[in-house]
């Protein structure tokens, strides 16, 4: 158990660091100069103090080999330290902490939404003994990962909130402010966990244990969430992990088509105006998040199937 711990921490560092590299050579060789956007802000390129751009060139670091810049970036960012905003001359890390709790609300209350949503789906699906009521359930899957996040969150804005008025269309009102960004995002995510985990438990029903646990006198329902729910939720919550990533970048929309201040605005921005500093910082936060959920994913899969630590260690023992 130890070994496959350590193994799974040293993947989770790895991929912290490919992360940040790449985004630091992506951004590196994007066209553009951050510098001259921010100078000639509000000016004719031809009222720009070339002098002003040095200094400020000189001040971010941009005069410094590629090199030496990743090296000290990456230092830095080790200990939380991701330089000032080109934009706005605040800490990265202060502008980080202040979006960062409303886009964890918003992404944990989408999970929370798409499991409950996606993983009812499935089981109910599955459960039903009426042919047409399992087909019609297994057809909402498909349907609910095609349709765009944006127009989900129109439709539930003009449901909910001009005709029915129950919750607000903008803005980061508590909780009843939370529900439909939460639910716009939770769609496709529970979709994704639906089918995932529908194809699972038909599976794992056709199984001899399920059959030997109706041979023992289980009910039914007994069968269907305690043997087979079990094992078959081992691909879902592979697929519940790797969402996360997809929900951080998924509230850059929903934050824009719900007008909520978060780390998808501030992302939005950034991008706009070339902030590199902050565009990496916030690369960094969600891979740190992605990393970490995954992390616990993969560290919960040995408490339901303890066959997977066993196979880990053989492995290793090959190699």
């Amino acid at each position: 158990m130890r070994g496959y711990v350590l193994k799974r921490l040293a993947q989770a560092v790895g991929v912290l660091w490919a992360a940040y590299t790449v985004s630091f050579l992506v951004l590196d060789y994007l066209p553009g100069d951050p510098v001259t956007a921010m100078a000639g802000a509000g000016m004719d390129s031809g009222q720009v103090d070339p002098r002003q751009i040095a200094a400020l060139r000189h001040e971010y670091g941009f005069d410094k080999p590629v090199l030496t810049q990743y090296a000290e970036y990456l230092g830095r960012a080790v200990r939380g330290d991701f330089g000032n905003s080109v934009a706005t001359g605040r800490p990265v890390a202060s502008t980080l902490a202040d979006a960062l709790p409303q886009t964890l609300q918003l992404t944990a209350s989408a999970l929370l939404f798409a499991v409950v949503l996606g993983g009812g789906l499935a089981v109910t699906a599955t459960y039903t003994t009426r042919r047409w009521l399992r087909q019609l359930l297994l057809s909402l899957p498909p349907l609910g990962v095609s349709v765009p996040t944006f127009w989900v969150g129109l439709l539930l804005v003009e449901a909910f909130s001009f005709r029915l008025r129950w919750f607000p269309a903008f803005g980061n009102d508590g909780l009843k402010g939370l529900v439909l960004p939460a639910l716009t995002l939770a769609v496709p995510t529970g979709a994704l966990i639906a089918q995932v985990l529908a194809k699972s438990l038909l599976t794992a029903l056709d199984q001899p244990y399920v059959e030997t646990a109706r041979a023992k006198g289980a009910g039914r329902w007994r069968v269907h969430l305690r043997h087979a729910l079990r094992n078959a939720s081992l691909p879902a919550l592979t697929v519940a992990g790797l969402l996360v990533g997809q929900l951080i970048a998924g509230s850059v929309v929903v934050e824009t088509v719900f007008s909520r201040d978060g780390l998808g605005r501030v992302t939005a921005a950034a991008v706009t105006a070339q902030d590199i500093p902050v565009v990496q910082g916030v690369v960094a936060f969600g891979a740190l998040i992605f990393v970490t959920t995954n992390l616990v994913v993969d560290l919960v899969y040995p408490l339901l199937d303890p066959r997977i630590v066993v196979a880990s260690e053989r492995r290793a023992r090959i190699a």
